[in-house]
């Protein structure tokens, strides 16, 4: 049997102290190793100056917004941004049919993640035959012929499932969920569900729309700023930049994690001279709560009882009685709820001492311009929707919705994952976008729901499901229960990957596989009207265009949009809805039907070729709110309250410095100081004591759910400034110890920030160097 899991062997772990600023020259000098170590002086030069101009392509990292107005012209991205430019730009090597012949699926499959992804560009459609050991090339027609004659040859259309990546562009998406939903399924998974669905929930039921708030200038008008559950300085480094112009115009900043990250400690702008000769660059934090894993909830809820306090000592001054009273529901019930709680007990459970949710609470108390932005570390717990709907609290508590310089800030990961969802990239999509399908396309679209993420492994493991089709990403390495999810993916008589780089979803496959190689963003994309631009969504809702700049690695490359036109064609015959050859030939005739679609779309083609594009409509930044009832709801929410036995821990997932999602750039994780080495227990030494192990010992890692060991295996134990009783490790390498059964109640969200493990000791000692 093949293996499930990237290798388990020691690279050598080197420890040196952590950066104690995040960016500044060493992020600059990161940043052109890993440009200029691929690629030539010149193409690196413009590869860098056109990421993300209003001229350019997108970075296809995270979902930062730009600048409305001016953008720097030398420097409009990040570390890791360059990182993900370099991965998909300048690389030096293809992986071609060479490879494929060189090496079988099972050479393949004994490598890691990160020397995979530096194979290079995929180019050519590749087809792995049952039985076969190796991958072969075969032409585009038979590669979407034989996608055609499995999908045909189905029971139902609801034996499909059809993935999405968050980093296909808007056309792609909107073509793809009208091919898949002509052919007769709502089964359309995507990374949404892996991530942000806990925010989308919670927002669409509390404010009447799952998006941000805010708009990117809110950050220099906001006087207080609270960050949780995320790293801005390794997973959107952009975000940097805006809390620095937030604290020079006088905003405090609230930072809430387990870890203390060097990215919510200080900055160092690279663009600014300024920064980079002021020693120690721009402190952020100015309260840090250093709190236990996933006890958010309870924090939130104490900030909420001492702001109430406040205000009945202070009465008008603390809490916003006309916002509250004109735009909200279910405050005295959510007063009534709050008088249940202990504050001693609360900041006992969340681990931070009251005297500091005292400092927290008093700055919340006197600013009403309130930013609260969090990522995944709120989102992938058991817990998650109401953790977030705990935020809506506060934020309406304070009347911190459609006021400028204040709102709700989830920062999205995948570049266009929120534009996808726009799409109708959705398992559950709504009555009236369905009816507003059959009116423009004059088909009756499938009205039951499909599988969510975890749903559509579940369907694949059981033979509910047959065929799988990924648009993008790496979903073996991205989805919870590894050895589960493979076992899955391997009973499936057909896998489909739609990719641009070699990953472990290529080497985990059904009975059959194909890899469609697709243009990546910042590739040209000639069509028979000529070059074609893209569009993307980013974290504030602005729609904007991306164009591709390089010749593509290989002639054999299509677009997204024409492999999913390929599919479309071969699969539907004569019962297509549209004309795809027309679509494909020029994308303003896609932009037309998602004009017809879509509202918030009017005049698309011309609004997006307006520098910078456009904004979609968003009500909670008005003020508005598209509930039932037009009025933003005040939630009650139960913590959870761990009790773990002795011996257990609280596991959470995180990702090192040299990574975005599945993509490995490096070893290194710069900012905590550890290097070579990914296969890492990050502890309290404390708890290292307790337990009778030492540091840089060698353990497994096992969690206990529903009576059944998971385990993973051979970290390297370094004591770390985390909480006692809690754990951090790097993603994708804890994924086998998350069952797919446990998740987020409502969302279905994977728990991967929770998880109760217990640490099983070696007898190897790692050699560490420094």
């Amino acid at each position: 049997m093949l293996p499930n899991r990237p290798p388990e062997t020691l690279t050598g772990l080197r420890l040196a102290t952590g950066d104690d600023v995040a960016a500044g020259y060493t992020a600059v000098f990161s940043s052109f190793k890993h440009v200029f170590g691929g690629t030539n002086l010149l193409r690196g030069n413009l590869a860098l100056l056109k990421l993300n101009q209003k001229n350019g392509f997108d970075c296809p990292s995270c979902a930062w917004p730009d600048p409305d107005g001016h953008r720097s012209p030398v420097a409009e991205y990040c570390e890791s941004g360059a990182k993900a430019v370099a991965d998909e730009v300048v690389t030096k090597h293809t992986a071609s049919p060479v490879l494929f012949q060189r090496y079988s699926v099972a050479e393949l499959a004994e490598k890691s993640e990160y020397w995979l992804g530096q194979q290079g560009r995929l180019t050519h459609p590749m087809v792995l035959r049952e039985g076969a050991t190796h991958y072969e090339k075969l032409s585009w027609d038979e590669a979407f012929q034989l996608v055609g004659k499995h999908l045909n040859a189905l029971a139902s259309p609801n034996e499909a499932v059809f993935y999405t990546s968050g980093r296909t562009s808007n056309e792609a998406a909107f073509l793809y969920q009208l091919f898949i939903r002509a052919y007769g399924t709502n089964n359309l998974p995507d990374c949404s569900n892996m991530c942000h669905e806990s925010t989308t929930e919670a927002l669409t039921e509390t404010l009447g729309i799952g998006k941000a708030s805010i708009k990117l200038d809110d950050f220099e008008k906001a006087e207080v700023i609270v960050i949780l559950g995320q790293n801005p300085g390794t997973n959107a480094p952009r975000m940097m930049t805006a809390l620095e112009a937030g604290k020079r115009n006088g905003a405090k900043i609230i930072a809430i994690n387990p870890l203390l990250e060097t990215g919510l400690l200080a900055f160092r702008n690279p663009q600014g001279l300024h920064d980079l000769v002021t020693p120690g660059g721009t402190k952020l934090a100015d309260v840090y709560l250093q709190l236990r894993i996933n006890g958010d909830m309870q924090l939130l809820k104490a900030l909420l009882k001492l702001l109430l306090e406040a205000e009945a000592q202070r009465p008008g001054e603390v809490i916003d009685q006309e916002f509250i009273s004109r735009k909200t529901t279910g405050f005295e019930a959510l007063k009534a709820d709050l008088e249940r709680y202990s504050l001693i007990d609360l900041a006992e459970q969340c681990g931070v001492p009251l005297s500091q949710l005292r400092e927290a609470a008093d700055l919340l108390a006197r600013h009403r311009r309130i930013i609260i932005c969090w990522a995944m570390g709120l989102t992938q717990h058991k817990n998650a929707v109401q953790s977030i709907r705990e935020i809506v609290n506060l934020l309406l508590v304070k009347g911190s919705i459609g006021l400028p310089g204040a709102g709700a800030c989830p920062v999205r990961g995948h570049s266009n994952v929120q534009g996808d969802r726009t799409m109708g990239i959705y398992e559950k999509p709504k009555p009236a976008f369905l009816d507003k399908l059959a009116e423009v396309f004059g088909f009756e679209p499938p009205r039951n729901h499909g599988y969510t993420t975890v749903e559509a492994v579940e369907a694949l493991h059981n033979g509910r499901a047959k065929v799988f089709v990924a648009m993008g990403g790496n979903f073996v390495s991205a989805v919870s229960d590894t050895d589960f999810t493979s076992e899955a993916l391997r009973r499936a008589e057909l896998t489909v990957q739609i990719s641009t780089k070699l990953n472990r979803s290529h080497l985990v496959t059904g009975k059959t596989a194909l890899i469609l190689p697709c243009l990546g963003r910042s590739d040209e994309d000639p069509q028979v009207s000529g070059p074609q631009f893209v569009t993307m969504e980013n974290t504030t809702g602005v729609v904007h265009q991306s164009h591709g700049t390089f010749k593509p690695v290989s002639e054999t490359l299509l677009s997204e949009p024409a492999i999913v036109a390929g599919l479309a064609k071969a699969t539907l015959g004569a019962t297509t809805p549209v004309n795809w050859d027309e679509l494909v030939g020029n994308y303003d005739r896609i932009r037309d039907l998602i004009e017809k679609t879509l509202k918030g779309f009017e005049n698309f083609n011309q609004r997006v070729r307006e520098p910078g594009g456009f904004y979609l409509p968003n009500s909670p930044r008005q003020g508005n709110f598209d509930t039932p009832d037009g009025k933003a709801k005040f939630t009650l929410n139960a913590p959870t309250v761990w009790k773990l036995k002795p011996g257990e821990f609280l596991l959470m997932s995180i990702r090192s410095h040299d990574q975005f999602n599945t993509t490995i750039y490096g070893l290194n994780d710069r900012y905590r100081g550890i290097y070579n080495e990914r296969r890492v227990l990050m502890m309290n030494e404390a708890d290292i004591a307790a337990v009778g192990l030492q540091k840089y010992q060698v353990v497994n890692l096992h969690s206990h759910y529903n009576a059944k060991v998971r385990t993973a295996r051979r970290f390297i134990i370094v004591p770390y400034r985390i909480p006692a009783g809690c754990l951090a490790a790097y993603f994708p390498e804890t994924n086998p110890l998350i069952p797919i059964d446990q998740y987020a109640d409502q969302s279905f969200t994977p728990i991967s920030k929770s998880i109760v493990v217990t640490v099983e000791g070696l007898e190897e000692v790692a050699e560490v160097s420094r």
